[in-house]
């Protein structure tokens, strides 16, 4: 058997107590990995050890590949109406809502992320996306096409069957519910990894899901390493499809295995390298704080993150001042403290690998205006970041540094300013501040991005869809445009009783 991991929280912000398995979820159980080895699961505020869980294997993936598919073929799939389907989606809401606290609590403890931002947006949009797809489960329809009177013509949405899903360590929880909503939602059947440096809600999500009533199979979660389980699950010939959100190499990997293994299906929503845009006209104080929000959110851990900012002459001076002293004000600390805005970043991998890029920027001769080094002395705290006077060529500007890092770039106009935010591989968001609409609306039509904010930033709901251009992705999450990731269009033409 697994072991139980159990935690009191005794934090200005939560007092309580999570108790769960953390084995392998295969097949309604909790078991131990094939080979009963185990990962270290690291508290990024102070680098010790958590806990420590199953690790899985490829024979695990096995194992669980072959219960999503006794549950497809039995009691999920095309056996169950979307009526049922909606109720257990549903209550699996119900009861994400009950243990909000505890799931917001573990997220804070795993991830870094402070308590109350865990708690306003990663568990409330969570919730919120379960629920929304819990009110599509019994709208997935095709259509009637006219054809002529002796015959009938519809489509089926059929689900695909077993469906892989890797999900990413910045959004632990949240991505997970972006993952099984809608694969669920339209009769899929999921074996999912989760990152090996937050494990901890998928896990103790897996306990509601089976107390929602989710049959045996349904749900698997295989929690390992990305070289030998995501690699197992990318080109696995009976997995059907595979989600993942992550980095853009990875997202290359995955598809060369889905296309080397059955041509599997592929969604993948990737890095990015986002620009914000912010015009003379724009509210000066308005544009600051959605800046700050824009790269400093989730300490700077968004594929989103608006970690371009590219401010037009006039303001510039203005701005930057602004920019900088609320930067400067920003409260890096404990994730449990009340007023603490950003937590540690998730790992020492993590940390290492964003002063590296720090230490790029100035070796290219970039000025760092502010911050650009390690807050504290314990844990993987880096101080809000600001470079200044970089070249379009730097590391700095034109490589994903997921960290609290973003460069203040001056422009003239907007040809300008549209030339210098689409020359990226990427094209996941961006930002545009102005109050002239006919302007802002231009700017974000002009901008090869599968997302343009206009005097926001970072802003997602569950039926909106988010994606990418270029390098930045296939496919897309949330919305209804998610559900279309996860059915087969079946067309069925009936002869009504004539001959040829």
């Amino acid at each position: 058997m697994a072991q139980v991991f159990t935690y009191e929280f005794n934090t200005p912000v939560y007092k309580g107590k999570t108790s769960f398995n953390t084995g392998l979820y295969i097949n309604g159980k909790f078991v131990e990995g094939s080979n009963k080895t185990t990962i270290d699961v690291i508290n990024p505020a102070n680098g010790k050890l958590i806990t420590q869980i199953a690790e899985a294997t490829p024979k695990d993936v096995d194992i669980a590949v072959d219960a999503a598919h006794k549950a497809f073929e039995t009691t999920w799939g095309l056996n169950v109406g979307g009526a049922e389907r909606s109720r257990l989606l549903t209550k699996l809401a119900l009861l994400m809502e009950e243990h909000q606290k505890e799931l917001a609590a573990i997220e804070a403890l795993d991830n870094g992320k402070t308590f109350n931002w865990a708690m306003d947006l990663d568990t409330t949009f969570a919730i919120d996306t379960i629920r929304y797809y819990a009110g599509w489960a019994d709208k997935i329809h095709g259509q009637v096409q006219e054809t002529d009177e002796k015959k009938l013509s519809y489509t089926r949405h059929e689900p695909i069957g077993v469906v892989g899903q890797i999900i990413p360590w910045n959004f632990p929880l949240l991505m997970m519910s972006w993952k099984i909503g809608p694969a669920l939602a339209t009769g899929n059947c999921i074996v999912m990894k989760p990152s090996e440096f937050t494990p901890l809600s998928a896990i103790r999500m897996c306990e509601l899901i089976d107390r929602a009533g989710f049959p045996p199979g349904t749900v698997n979660l295989v929690t390992g390493y990305g070289n030998t389980v995501g690699s197992a699950i990318s080109s696995h010939m009976k997995i059907d499809k595979v989600a993942f959100t992550g980095s853009t190499l990875v997202g290359r990997k995955i598809m060369e295995a889905a296309a080397k293994s059955n041509l599997k299906d592929i969604t993948l929503e990737l890095g990015g390298k986002s620009p914000n845009i912010i015009y003379n006209d724009a509210d000066l104080d308005q544009a600051v704080e959605w800046a700050a929000h824009g790269i400093y959110w989730n300490h700077g851990q968004a594929c989103s993150a608006g970690s371009r900012i590219f401010v037009q002459s006039g303001i510039y001076d203005q701005f930057l001042e602004k920019f900088t002293e609320k930067s400067r004000s920003l409260k890096v600390g404990d994730p449990f403290d009340v007023d603490s805005y950003q937590g540690p970043q998730v790992s020492k991998n993590q940390y290492d690998r964003i002063m590296d890029y720090i230490q790029s920027g100035k070796d290219e001769g970039a000025t760092v205006h502010l911050g650009g080094d390690r807050n504290g002395t314990e844990g993987y705290y880096i101080n809000p970041t600001i470079f200044t006077n970089t070249t379009p060529d730097m590391k700095i500007v034109q490589e994903e540094i997921f960290g609290p890092v973003g460069v203040v770039i001056k422009f003239e106009d907007e040809d300008d300013v549209i030339r210098q935010a689409n020359d990226t591989v990427f094209g996941l968001a961006a930002a545009v501040f102005s109050q002239n609409i006919t302007r802002a609306l231009n700017t974000a039509h002009r901008l090869k991005a599968g997302t343009a904010w206009v005097n926001c930033v970072n802003q997602l709901h569950a039926n909106v869809p988010f994606g990418g251009f270029k390098q930045s992705g296939i496919g897309r999450e949330l919305g209804e445009y998610a559900l279309h990731n996860y059915t087969a269009v079946k067309s069925v033409q009936v002869n009504l009783g004539h001959i040829m």
